[in-house]
């Protein structure tokens, strides 16, 4: 009696085409939870809303959203915006504030801090952690609200007609970060 032969071992292909498969799963789910978590926010901002926000020197400006994006636009003409979301109670913001302050050395960069108090609470913790961001005080979680975030960190990518490009909610790596800038520089 003969002994029965093993099964074929499997293919680099076929190996490949299941890893392929098990990515092509896990991007569609990231994407789709993205895509969900982000449902409410809107195509185009109102630019209009009152804000207060502070400059990386301490002082503090009241005006419009507007008014504080033009600001942040200054050092940086005819590129596009990044609005981070932040909270100082918030532990992924604080994993996150080392990438988003690189970023804000090469993009112009406008940050919201929901519910964290007054100006002065904000501009004090800024000051312990070293964050030389221009940050707009939304203590209640209004404008967050106007923006479509429900949770923090938020992120997205403000173009010069002021549409709202690429929003994610959650970790975003600084590479992530650059690359959405990037794409809406470029297209």
């Amino acid at each position: 009696m003969t002994a029965p032969t093993p099964p074929p071992k499997p293919t680099w292909r076929s190996r490949w085409r299941s890893h392929l498969f098990t990515v092509a799963l896990l991007l569609a789910v990231f994407f789709g939870v993205q895509a969900w978590q982000t449902r409410a926010v809107p195509a185009q901002l109102d630019l209009n809303q009152p804000v207060q926000w502070l400059l990386p020197t301490g002082q503090t400006q009241n005006g419009s959203l507007q008014q504080a994006l033009a600001a942040v636009r200054l050092q940086h003409p005819g590129q596009p915006v990044a609005l981070y979301v932040w909270a100082e109670w918030c532990p992924i913001c604080r994993t996150m504030e080392g990438s988003v302050t690189r970023l804000g050395q090469d993009w112009p960069l406008l940050t919201v801090a929901m519910q964290s108090g007054p100006a002065a609470q904000v501009l004090r913790y800024q000051q312990q952690r070293g964050l030389p961001w221009h940050s707009v005080i939304d203590a209640r979680g209004e404008l967050a609200q106007a923006l479509g975030y429900r949770s923090v960190p938020a992120f997205m990518v403000i173009d010069a007609q002021g549409r709202v490009r690429h929003p994610t909610v959650g970790f975003t790596t600084g590479i992530g970060m650059r690359l959405r800038l990037w794409a809406v520089r470029v297209f």
